[in-house]
């Protein structure tokens, strides 16, 4: 008897979580072009994303590691965000070394448009494949990632 698979089982998995990434992607980039936030670089939402889900306060240093560019790179993108609004950049009080990001109010706004545009496609998710699979999903990526920490050698316990 000849089964047949489902396509999603005869691509690497890889590919799958780039394209599925790119869904999530793709609606952020539309809602903030529509509500006039079209000025946003690469890697700017991972930023605002991040700094708006209670990051509060990011160390340039952190997003260097976290982002996996140059400091020369992340220190361009921060000043892009704060020439066009988005971010403030402010010394630590106590490590005068470091550079401490924070969001606007646009910043802040522009994170609240991102965070709808996800919320809708997790809701759509949801009603597709239902809170089992989500939960299985959400594990089975927090183990992926804890692969990559545990090889990093800053282990975290992942259960």
């Amino acid at each position: 008897m000849n089964e047949l698979k489902p396509w999603y089982e005869a691509i690497p998995l890889p590919a799958l979580l780039r394209h599925a990434r790119n869904t999530y992607g793709l609606a952020m980039r539309e809602a903030l072009d529509a509500a006039g936030y079209d000025d946003l670089p690469k890697n700017a939402l991972y930023i605002i994303g991040g700094l708006a889900l209670g990051a509060g306060e990011v160390p340039l240093g952190q997003l260097v590691k976290e982002l996996r560019v140059s400091k020369q790179s992340a220190g361009e993108l921060v000043d892009t965000l704060v020439l066009r609004g988005y971010l403030n950049r402010t010394v630590d009080s106590e490590d005068r070394r470091k550079l401490i990001v924070t969001l606007t109010d646009r910043g802040r706004a522009a994170a609240a448009v991102q965070a709808a545009a996800r919320e809708k496609i997790d809701a759509e998710l949801l009603a597709r494949v239902g809170p089992e699979a989500i939960r299985h999903t959400r594990r089975t990526l927090a183990m992926l990632i804890a692969l990559r920490r545990e090889a990093e050698g800053d282990s975290k316990e992942e259960t």
